[in-house]
């Protein structure tokens, strides 16, 4: 059995983009977790600035393969683009 993939998604919008980032954010949001391969799937504000962090974990790297394939997915990326300064990913296991 293959283990469960964590995602941890760190963005920092663009001056002003905040509203609007996190209108896309909660729209892929409630598409993921939809999703059969997703076990949880959490946005998070940090409450020093706007950067925002997504905690995410699929069942199996399929799991995550079929995400990234969605088409919900690909429209986030694609509207989120002119909206964000930053983005980070980490793909993560439990150790």
């Amino acid at each position: 059995m293959m283990e469960p993939i964590v995602i941890t998604a760190i963005l920092k919008p663009k001056e002003n983009m905040e509203e609007r980032l996190l209108a896309e954010l909660i729209k892929v949001q409630e598409a993921s977790q939809a999703e059969a391969g997703c076990l949880n799937y959490v946005l998070h504000q940090s409450i020093e600035d706007d950067t925002f962090v997504l905690h995410e974990t699929w069942k199996d790297q399929d799991a995550l393969q079929s995400h990234i394939e969605s088409l919900h997915y690909q429209e986030y990326r694609t509207n989120i683009a002119d909206l964000i300064a930053k983005r980070e990913v980490f793909k993560l296991k439990t150790v």
